[in-house]
C-alpha cells in the first residue's frame, strides 16, 4: 500500500512575500538585541530581531522548510513591537518581513480548524462588522451589568478552561457606543480646521468616552470634529495575524470614508492603529485601483498627541494636582516615532507632576491579541512594566493605547493596586473641564 507525504515546502511564493531588499538591509550589527523584549526575557538569538530575519531570509532561499516549527513558533513569539526599527542604523524596516511571513505561513500552512473558526468570527465576523462589533459589545455589557460576569468569576470557571487571563482583559463597555456618522463637534472659538476622527471598532464600544474626550480636547482647540460613517476598524490586527487579505479590505473602507479632501487631517488616538494607518501605503502597494489613494492618504494621518502637539493648544488647560507616569506604547514611540509630544500635552497641565518610569518604551506585552495567544511572554512583559510603573509612585498611569490600557489594568487589579490608568485625552479633556468650572458663569 502506497502512502503520499506532503513535500517540505522551501521559499515563498505567491502575494506578500518578505521584501527582499529589507530582508538585505539587515547588517546583522545586533543594535537590535538589547531593545527587543522577547530578546530580553528568553537570551535566546533566534528571539531577536537579528535571528528572526536570519530564519525569514533561510526560508526565502531554500534552507528552510515554511512549516519549520521553529520559524512558525518565533514569527508568532515576536511582538512587532518595532523597537528594533528605532534603533537599527540600516534602517531596516522589521515590521514589514515579520507581518509578511506571517501571511506566507497563513496561505501556505494548513490552520487547525479551531484557529480558522476563532479567525472568522473574532476577525471577519465582529472586527470587520461595526453592527457586529456593537452587538457584541452589548452582549458583554449584559453579561456584566447582569452580575452574571461576576458570578461566573467566583467560581474560578474561567481560569479553569484556559480563558483566566482573558476574563481579567475584558473591557468594561461604556453606556453609549459611538456610532460612526451620528455624532459631531463644532469648533469652540477660532475656528482652525475640520479633522475626520476614526472610531475603529473596539474603541466605539469599549472606550467610546475616550473618543469623546478626544473631540472635546480638538473642539476646545479650534476643530470641527466629524466622525464619518462607513469607516469600521483599522485592519492592524488582521494584519498582524497574517490575514492581509482582510486587512487590505478593511483599509480600503477607510480610506473611502475618511479620505475625503474636506478633512484636514484624519485623527486616531489609538497607537495601533494609527501605525496600521499610516502603512496602508505598503499594505496597498500592489493594488492599481488603490497604491496611490493610499500614499496620499497615509500623509494625512495624525496621531491625536502628533497632530495636537504641531497646531499648539490655543487655551492653558486647567489644574491637575496629580502625580502620573507615561508608558510609551510600542506602536506610537516606534512605529511612528511619537515620544516627545505626549510629554509636552502632559507638561501643558498645570500642577500635574509628570515622573518618567524606567523601560517606559519597552512593550507591556499587549501587542493586540498577543497577550491571549502568548499568556506566558505576555505576562512576563506585563509584570515588568508594572513593576517599573509602580515604583514612581504616580497615582495614575497615562497611556495613548488602549491595549496597552487593559494590560496595565489587568497587571494592577491582581496585586490591588489603587493606581488608575487613564488615556492621554481623557487626562487632557478632565483638565480641561476645571478650566470650565473655575470660568464665572460657565
Amino acid at each position: 500500500m502506497s502512502t503520499t507525504t506532503t513535500q517540505p515546502r522551501r521559499g515563498f511564493s505567491g502575494p506578500d512575500q518578505p521584501p527582499e531588499d529589507v530582508m538585505r538591509a539587515c547588517v546583522h550589527c545586533g543594535f537590535c538585541l538589547p531593545v527587543c523584549p522577547t530578546y530580553r526575557e528568553t537570551h535566546r538569538e533566534r528571539s531577536s530581531p537579528r535571528g528572526r530575519i536570519w530564519l525569514i531570509k533561510a526560508v526565502s532561499e531554500g534552507e528552510l522548510d515554511i512549516s519549520d516549527p521553529v520559524f512558525k513558533s518565533e514569527m508568532s513569539l515576536c511582538l512587532n513591537c518595532r523597537a528594533c526599527e528605532a534603533v537599527c542604523p540600516s534602517g531596516v524596516q522589521y515590521g514589514e518581513l515579520v507581518e509578511s511571513a506571517r501571511a506566507q505561513i497563513v496561505q501556505h500552512e494548513p490552520q487547525p480548524a479551531s484557529a480558522r473558526a476563532a479567525k472568522a468570527v473574532g476577525m471577519k465576523l465582529l472586527l470587520g462588522s461595526p453592527r457586529a462589533t456593537r452587538a457584541a459589545s452589548y452582549g458583554a455589557k449584559v453579561y456584566a451589568k447582569s452580575g452574571l460576569g461576576s458570578a461566573v468569576g467566583a467560581t474560578g470557571l474561567m481560569s479553569k478552561i484556559g480563558l483566566g487571563h482573558a476574563e481579567a482583559l475584558r473591557p468594561a463597555m461604556q453606556d453609549e457606543f459611538l456610532v460612526a456618522g451620528r455624532e459631531s463637534w463644532p469648533a469652540i472659538g477660532s475656528r482652525r480646521g475640520t479633522v475626520a476622527l476614526l472610531a475603529g471598532c473596539v474603541m466605539s464600544t469599549a472606550f467610546a468616552e475616550v473618543h469623546r474626550a478626544t473631540a472635546r480636547v480638538l473642539a476646545r482647540n479650534g476643530f470641527d470634529v466629524v466622525v464619518p460613517p462607513n469607516q469600521g476598524c483599522c485592519g492592524a490586527l488582521s494584519v498582524h495575524a497574517g490575514e492581509a487579505d482582510h486587512g487590505r479590505a478593511l483599509a480600503k473602507r477607510n480610506i473611502d470614508a475618511l479620505g475625503g479632501p474636506e478633512f484636514d487631517a484624519i485623527i486616531v488616538n489609538a497607537a495601533g492603529c494609527g501605525a496600521a494607518m499610516k502603512e496602508y501605503d505598503f499594505l496597498l502597494r500592489e493594488d492599481p485601483a488603490y497604491a496611490d489613494k493610499a500614499a496620499t492618504f497615509v500623509e494625512r494621518v495624525k496621531d491625536a498627541s502628533e497632530f495636537l502637539a504641531e497646531a499648539g493648544l490655543v487655551e492653558t488647560p486647567g489644574a491637575l494636582p496629580i502625580t502620573a507616569t507615561y508608558q510609551d506604547a510600542c506602536h506610537l514611540a516606534h512605529a511612528q516615532r511619537i515620544t516627545k509630544q505626549p510629554r509636552e500635552l502632559l507638561r501643558a497641565i498645570p500642577e500635574l507632576d509628570l515622573v518618567e518610569m524606567s523601560e517606559s518604551d519597552l512593550c507591556c506585552g499587549s501587542a493586540g491579541i498577543y497577550n491571549l495567544l502568548q499568556t506566558e511572554m505576555a505576562g512576563q512583559l506585563r509584570e515588568r512594566k508594572v513593576d517599573h510603573a509602580t515604583a514612581t509612585g504616580a497615582a495614575v498611569i497615562v497611556s495613548a493605547n488602549p491595549g496597552c490600557m487593559l494590560q496595565m489594568r489587568a497587571g494592577l487589579a491582581a496585586r490591588g493596586s489603587d493606581v488608575q490608568v487613564e488615556h492621554l485625552m481623557t487626562i487632557l479633556d478632565r483638565a480641561y473641564a476645571q478650566v470650565e468650572q473655575e470660568t464665572p458663569g460657565a
